[in-house]
């Protein structure tokens, strides 16, 4: 689209009241807006009949559309976006939702993911919208990995990592594994991993047993191959997507096809098909980024608007983000501080306790 600035400045500021009326009222109520109610709210006395022809010039721009003849107008997504980017108005959010979000953070207590549930929760409802939270990659160097055999076709392999946190992840070993196999594989990834972390072993690994293959045997190279296996086929479980407030986008007014639409939409982030891609949404800026609609494909089908924030370390490295998913007619002046306050404040949390 056409930068929205160059496109306001070339309205006339009858076009511009107008445009940002129509957009306001449909923001506020949901629905179409017609010439008399402008008339009553426009800083300028004009008929009816002018404010409907300023309404056609805004529709044949693209910015406007009438979803039923002598309806009113609603904003296009083009015309959300020409109001998000040139004429929204924030400020810092309300000391009640300031309130409500610190509240979740009172108790200090329990580990991070329980901590960011408790956000979740409380940021769908402050927004009456569904909450998204990544939760951080556990990136702590790995001290120490051992295979447990449970069954014939079922082990552990236990990560122990440095500052205390401790994974298992569940696989099916190659037949014929013993307890000598397993110690071996376990001493031979143990020489390599020191100092690393967990992403540094997926990038490495692979390679670095190619080249001392000879050093094992054909046992524990198996095991070790199906431990890697193990770690690449769970590695979505690293970053795990809180979803909160289902229940607020199913209870909005609509037809049975846009709640089926947005059923899908909650059905795909349980599944977690598109974590990664929820998280490089924010990873070209770290503010607040604003989706409308079909901007991005997560949203194509349901129709539906992402406000978004990363949230980082201490050391300014992006590992998690927040946002709220609601309506295309979000109260977007309110919810875009209230996920940038919350955003900081859960990488203060994070920075805090790492």
């Amino acid at each position: 689209m056409t930068d929205p600035k160059s496109i306001l400045e070339e309205m006339n500021d009858r076009s511009r009241e107008v445009f940002r009326v129509v957009v306001e009222n449909y923001l506020d109520t949901g629905g179409p807006v017609g010439s008399r109610t402008l008339t009553r709210s426009l800083s300028e006395k004009v008929s009816a009949a002018t404010v409907r022809n300023v309404m056609q010039d805004l529709e044949y721009l693209g910015l406007l559309d009438s979803p039923h003849v002598s309806a009113g107008r609603i904003p296009t997504q083009a015309g959300l976006r020409l109001f998000v980017d040139g004429l929204l108005q924030m400020g810092d959010p309300s000391a009640t939702d300031r309130d409500r979000i610190d509240a979740t953070l009172g108790e200090n207590s329990g580990d991070v993911e329980r901590v960011l549930n408790r956000v979740g929760a409380a940021l769908s409802g402050v927004t009456q919208g569904a909450s998204l939270v990544l939760t951080p990659k556990h990136e702590a160097e790995i001290r120490h990995i051992e295979f447990v055999s449970l069954a014939a076709d079922r082990a552990l392999v236990v990560l122990v990592f440095s500052d205390g946190h401790v994974e298992n992840r569940l696989f099916t070993p190659p037949p014929g594994q013993t307890p000598s196999s397993m110690r071996e594989a376990a001493n031979f990834l143990n020489a390599l991993i020191e100092g690393r972390t967990l992403s540094d072993v997926r990038r490495t690994m692979q390679s670095e047993i190619e080249k001392r293959r000879q050093e094992i045997d054909t046992l524990a190279s198996d095991l070790i191959e199906s431990g890697l296996a193990a770690w690449e086929d769970q590695g979505a479980d690293q970053a795990r997507l809180i979803v909160r407030g289902r229940s607020n986008l199913l209870a909005e007014e609509g037809s049975v096809e846009e709640l089926d639409k947005i059923r899908e939409l909650f059905d795909d982030l349980e599944r977690k098909r598109d974590i990664a891609e929820f998280l490089q949404l924010t990873e070209d800026g770290d503010g607040v980024r604003i989706f409308i609609g079909s901007e991005n494909k997560l949203f194509s089908l349901s129709g539906s608007s992402l406000v978004v924030s990363p949230y980082m370390n201490a050391d300014r490295k992006i590992i998690g983000a927040v946002g709220v998913i609601g309506p295309t007619r979000l109260n977007y002046g309110r919810i875009v501080p209230i996920v940038d306050y919350t955003a900081q404040l859960v990488g203060k949390l994070v920075s805090d306790r790492s």
